[in-house]
């Protein structure tokens, strides 16, 4: 079953995100996909596509798709190993880790930058990109 990371292709805090998830998924379970991509245009319920603030992580796992902060943990519980201790997370009420989610969000760019085009993969991990 396909594991997909959408993610906002310029934000610096995106894409050091991706490398992080890369690096701590040792199986290569995810594939990766920018939101600005035709592919995540084409693929994602338009409810959860903001086309003019993409703001969200998306993540699509056993056959359903996942944003915000349940989208995180999603991810969490797939790399496993340390990072499943951030299950906890689901004990707190969706609008109070969404708060925060969005607090981050919000922030990203001015916090950690961002660049002026969506992340190019390097040859190596070409195939863990869609689009």
């Amino acid at each position: 079953m396909q594991k997909i990371v959408f993610f906002d292709g310029v934000c610096n805090l995106c894409n050091r995100s991706v490398n992080f998830l890369i690096s701590k998924d040792n199986k290569g379970v995810l594939k990766f996909a920018a939101l600005q991509s035709t592919y995540a245009q084409k693929v994602i319920p338009k409810a959860l596509l903001n086309h003019e603030k993409l703001d969200s992580i998306i993540v699509y796992t056993d056959g359903k798709f996942y944003d915000r902060s349940t989208a995180v943990l999603k991810l969490c519980k797939i790399l496993g190993g340390l990072c499943s201790v951030f299950l906890i997370g689901f004990l707190l009420p969706r609008f109070l880790r969404d708060g925060l989610y969005s607090f981050i969000a919000n922030n990203r760019y001015r916090w950690f930058g961002k660049t002026k085009q969506c992340r190019v993969p390097t040859e190596a991990l070409k195939e863990r990109f869609l689009d």
